[in-house]
C-alpha cells in the first residue's frame, strides 16, 4: 500500500524563541510550554492516522541538534526530517520534496500552531493525494493555510509569497493557476499565534461552537493543550484580586 507522509513543520520549543507573539497574554516561559503541547497533540492525531496503514508521521524540524528534545514530544515511529535554509517558502518546498523522495505517494505539511486540527480533514487530504497530481489546502482564518498537501513537488507554489500576511492563501491559489495545478480546498481551521486566536482555542476546548467549522466535523481533544489551559486558568484564578478603593 502506498503511503502519504503527514508532517508537522516546526521549531523545537525553547524559552524565549517559541510562540513569542503569544506573550502577552502568556508569560514567555508559557509560550515554550504551549508550543510543546501543540506538537504533542498534533503528532498524536497524526499517529492515529498512521495506524490506518496509509500514512506515516514526520516532524520537519529546526534547529539541528535539537532532536533529543523534540523526540520526547513525538509518538514512537515518527520520522525526523531537518528543514532546509531560506525563507518559509523555500523550507516548505524542500520539506515536500524531501518527504516525497522517501518514497511516499504524497506529502502534507501542517503548521505547528493548530493542536485541535480535526483528523477528518487530514483523512480527506490523504485520500485526495492518492488520486492524481493536485494540491490540497485547508485555509487558515488569518489568510494563510493550516496545511498543504502535494503529490509532486511544485516549487512555484511557494515562490515570492509574502509569508505571515493575509495574502498567502490567495496568492497560493494564483500560483496554482499559473501552472494549471488543480486545488482542492477543505474546511478551514485556525492557527494559535496571538491573543485573539488563543481565546478561540479556549472556546474550542470548552466545546463551544465555532462559526467557521462544519457542525459534523469531529474535534480533536488536544489533551496536552487542554491540560495547559486548565493549569493556566487555575493559576490566574488563584492570583489575588487588585481592588482600587476611593481616595
Amino acid at each position: 500500500m502506498s503511503t502519504v507522509a503527514v508532517a508537522i513543520i516546526c521549531k523545537t520549543p525553547a524559552p524565549g524563541k517559541s510562540k513569542t507573539r503569544l506573550s502577552p497574554p502568556l508569560r514567555p516561559e508559557e509560550c515554550a510550554e504551549i508550543s510543546a503541547c501543540f506538537i504533542a497533540d498534533l503528532s498524536a492525531t497524526i499517529a492515529e492516522l498512521a495506524t490506518e496503514g496509509d500514512a506515516q508521521g514526520y516532524a520537519v524540524y529546526t534547529p539541528a541538534g535539537s532532536e533529543g528534545v523534540l523526540t520526547r514530544l513525538l509518538p514512537p515511529g515518527f520520522g525526523l526530517v531537518l528543514q532546509g535554509d531560506g525563507d518559509l517558502g523555500q523550507r516548505l518546498d524542500k520539506g515536500i520534496a524531501d518527504l516525497l523522495a522517501l518514497g511516499h505517494s504524497g506529502a502534507i505539511l501542517i503548521n505547528s500552531d493548530s493542536p485541535t486540527l480535526p483528523k477528518a480533514l487530514l483523512r480527506q487530504a490523504i485520500e485526495l493525494l492518492k488520486d492524481g497530481d493536485r494540491a490540497v489546502l485547508s485555509p487558515a482564518l488569518d489568510g494563510g493555510y493550516t496545511f498543504i498537501g502535494l503529490s509532486r513537488p511544485h516549487p512555484h507554489l511557494f515562490a515570492d509569497i509574502p509569508w505571515s500576511t493575509p495574502e498567502v492563501h490567495r496568492l497560493t491559489l494564483e500560483r496554482a493557476r499559473d501552472i494549471e495545478l488543480p486545488v482542492v480546498e477543505l474546511a478551514p481551521w485556525y492557527d494559535v499565534d496571538d491573543a485573539a486566536s488563543y481565546a478561540l482555542l479556549e472556546r474550542d476546548l470548552d466545546g463551544l461552537s465555532l462559526s467557521f467549522a462544519p457542525a459534523d466535523l469531529p474535534r480533536e481533544p488536544a489533551v496536552h493543550t487542554a491540560a495547559f489551559v486548565r493549569r493556566r486558568r487555575a493559576r490566574l484564578a488563584a492570583m489575588p484580586s487588585v481592588h482600587v478603593g476611593a481616595a
